[in-house]
């Protein structure tokens, strides 16, 4: 490669590094607030929490009367006849009626088999059921922002990884040239140092794309709400000293989705007394007060009153008792029984499902540990194989199949070490989704 061309890319370089310290810095901590503000799913099931909530701010509306008005006017148009014994008959056209109706109902159930207060019941379950699911979508979205934050600051590591690499094959470029200069050196070497090098300069164009793909997954969880452009940290934070006994501890009142199996068992359960209740009489006092009037014009019945007005108030029990309805109350009521049932079952696999990821998942977070540490020691070899082999190159005690070789193990020692890093952090975030402690 040229010195000029050299330059040149060196100067983009530096340019587009300028521009990268330029972008906003955001942190984990900022991605996950504007997620929680703005993500779509967490808006989506804060609206079914409030439908919920409203529902329970209501919850005694079943225990008051029900009150209804009725009013209504009629006008009658009519023309009659009529015959009598003794006298004339009578005949006339353009008969005018005003009816004039209204009435208050008040209605009150005084017993229902006790299903008013199972009703109310199932509706706090009901409620308390909404702020689960919605405690369930915070931890799962902040679970998936958390690692699309994190595969961002994998493949920026990635980018540093390519651009050591590079600035190890622009070394070789020049010494190649320098060795071919003076006689030392061949053709083929040099072109290969520099068919290396335009490798690595495809794989970092294809690298910076990536991460603006992930980048704008990112986004999309939290929005739409991150700054156009952003930065994201350099490092992967890992917690190292998880226990398996910490993780188990308490799990079952804090897993959303053990929470959510609990839940439904409670509700079955009430929708069982429910069905039950139907089995009991329905006892309701009721009171009303009805206004009447009438008005006639042109009356032809000389014994009709032409005005007439009744008003009054009345009151009573009525009780209703369930005879025989097609046997719909004993089927509702092994339906309801059957539903319990698979609730009950559906707990059980639920608890046996946590317990077995739980497990596998801190198996997966200590190998990953593990890995991780072995990792960080081997970048050290690699790196210093690769400063030992790039001297001797220099000396002309090594050819540069070797110098390849060691920078193709330094590439490789990277890889599995960013790697390692990302796949402790996953492993660490899903421990602590499964036990619903991402989100205080």
């Amino acid at each position: 490669m040229s010195g000029k061309r050299i330059f040149s890319f060196i100067t983009v370089f530096v340019f587009c590094s300028s521009i990268a310290r330029s972008q906003q810095l955001v942190t984990v901590e900022e991605a996950i607030a504007a997620a929680l503000k703005n993500n779509f799913d967490i808006l989506l099931a804060e609206n079914d929490s409030a439908a919920a909530a409203i529902n329970k701010k209501y919850i005694y509306g079943g225990f008051l009367p029900t009150v209804n008005g009725t009013v209504g006017r009629a006008q009658t148009i009519s023309a009659q006849k009529q015959k009598f014994d003794g006298r004339d008959d009578v005949e006339g056209k353009g008969i005018r009626s005003t009816n004039l109706n209204a009435a208050i109902n008040l209605n009150l159930v005084l017993f229902d088999g006790l299903k008013m207060f199972a009703t109310r019941d199932r509706i706090n379950e009901l409620y308390a059921l909404g702020r689960i699911n919605l405690k369930n979508q915070v931890v799962n979205s902040t679970a998936a922002v958390i690692n699309a934050y994190y595969i961002i600051v994998r493949q920026k590591q990635q980018l540093k990884a390519i651009d050591e690499q590079m600035s190890i094959n622009e070394e070789r470029v020049k010494l190649a040239d320098r060795k071919l200069s003076v006689g030392l050196g061949t053709k083929p070497e040099l072109l290969q140092a520099k068919v290396d090098l335009n490798a690595q300069k495809a794989t970092r164009l294809q690298q910076q794309s990536i991460m603006a793909q992930s980048k704008e997954q990112l986004n999309q969880l939290t929005g739409m709400q991150l700054p156009q452009p952003f930065e994201v940290s350099d490092s992967i934070p890992i917690n190292d000293g998880m226990t398996i006994e910490t993780i188990q501890n308490n799990i079952q009142s804090t897993s959303p989705t053990i929470l959510q199996a609990i839940k439904n068992v409670d509700i079955s359960r009430i929708m069982l007394k429910e069905v039950k209740a139907t089995r009991w009489p329905t006892v309701s006092f009721g009171s009303a007060y009805n206004f009447t009037q009438v008005n006639n014009v042109n009356n032809i019945n000389p014994f009709a009153s032409i005005f007439s007005q009744n008003k009054g108030f009345n009151y009573g029990f009525t009780a209703s008792i369930p005879i025989l309805n097609y046997l719909n109350v004993n089927r509702n009521i092994k339906q309801a029984q059957l539903d319990v049932a698979y609730q009950e079952i559906a707990l059980k696999q639920q608890k046996n499902a946590v317990d077995v990821l739980v497990k596998a998942g801190f198996y997966d977070y200590q190998y990953q540990v593990s890995l991780l540490k072995l990792e960080e020691d081997n970048i050290e070899l690699a790196k210093e194989n690769v400063s030992i082999a790039l001297e001797r190159f220099k000396l002309g005690v090594s050819t540069f199949l070797e110098l390849r070789e060691a920078q193709k193990s330094l590439e490789d020692a990277y890889d599995r070490l960013i790697a390692a890093r990302y796949n402790t952090k996953l492993s660490e975030t899903e421990l602590l989704r499964l036990k619903g402690e991402l989100v205080k």
